[in-house]
């Protein structure tokens, strides 16, 4: 029996809930969201977003490629890394912990931004007429790796992974 296979037996896989993993989320501030072009090519992007409630915001120009694919179709992917390790982090390189999850992306219009507070600190007022904003709304299950779980069991996959249902 390898050390890895004791150790899975003495410590159980952790028990991740929807809102363990949306409260990790709702720290990290940036994500890569995919979504695919009008004639089916795959695209992907980083993003900064804020969260409010049980939705992720994000804002682009108005007339952006990204604007323009996600309004022809709505769905879309999310990945978040979680930062982990603390200070550590800086002298060693731990990798980061990530968030994956299907959503459904909804651009709405610059004056969209006032009903989300915490849009402020990515939107100076100056741009906002020109800006869109990008409501995503998880759905389906959140597929996670290292959340949850020390440092080190980030090395056994079966220990590391986890998938639950959003709310």
């Amino acid at each position: 029996m390898s050390i890895m296979t004791r150790r899975r037996h003495r410590e159980p896989h952790p028990t991740l809930t929807a809102d363990d993993i949306w409260a990790a989320v709702s720290k990290a501030t940036f994500a890569v969201i995919s979504h695919v072009t009008p004639a089916g090519a795959p695209r992907s992007s980083g993003v900064v977003y804020a969260v409010a409630g049980d939705r992720m915001y994000v804002v682009v120009a108005k007339n952006s490629w990204k604007a323009r694919h996600i309004r022809e179709n709505g769905d879309i992917a999310v990945t978040v890394p979680v930062r982990r390790g603390g200070l550590l982090s800086l002298l060693a390189p731990i990798p980061p912990a990530v968030v994956s999850f299907p959503a459904v992306a909804t651009v709405q219009p610059p004056e969209y931004a006032d009903r989300v507070p915490q849009l402020d600190r990515l939107l100076p007022p100056v741009e906002r007429s020109e800006c869109a904003v990008l409501e995503i709304r998880p759905t389906g299950a959140y597929v996670t790796y290292g959340l949850g779980v020390p440092l080190l069991a980030m090395r056994d996959t079966e220990r590391a992974r986890a998938r639950v249902p959003v709310r």
